[in-house]
């Protein structure tokens, strides 16, 4: 199952994206939601670092785990995020396109796959309420994409 949105930000790309990945303050806003989330680091054989999140959080009165890699990473382009949670894989790519030098859109692409029965049941009955889904997904990014603008303009400007 697939939802995508873009928005149309006036930013240039480079901040989009540094607001894109600021992960601590997406980590603060997760533990204010209850959810607690840590931030892992691991060396790769070919010496490269990728960055993971181990979270946990109740939900439909269950305790769930998550784990969200971050796969790709190309500032100030492209983001790519796998997780896992349950019987659900999920991968949410973030892509930003300049438009202008103070102009920029942010495409998001968030795509849910079943990896069992009870995950396939899941996603089945989501699918009956898609639209629903789709205009809520669809106005969170839109508000994030509003809130970044404002956090954008109130920032200390140097002289």
């Amino acid at each position: 199952m697939k939802f995508s949105t873009r928005e149309d930000i006036e930013l240039p790309a480079e901040a989009v994206f540094a607001d894109l990945t600021n992960f601590s303050r997406f980590e603060r806003l997760a533990l204010r939601r209850g959810v607690d989330v840590v931030r892992q680091r691991r060396i790769l054989p070919d010496g490269t670092e990728r960055i993971f999140w181990q979270a946990s959080f109740k939900w439909r009165g269950r305790k769930r785990r998550l784990r969200a890699d971050l796969i790709e990473c190309q500032p100030p382009e492209r983001l790519l995020i796998e997780s896992q949670s349950g019987g659900i894989d999920s991968d949410l790519v973030a892509e930003v396109i300049p438009l202008s030098p103070e102009r920029s859109r942010m495409c998001v692409q968030l795509e849910l796959r079943p990896r069992n029965m009870a995950a396939r049941f899941l996603i089945q009955s989501m699918k009956l309420g898609k639209p629903r889904l789709v205009r809520r997904f669809k106005t969170r990014i839109s508000r994030f994409a509003r809130e970044m603008e404002e956090r954008w303009r109130a920032r200390p400007r140097r002289l």
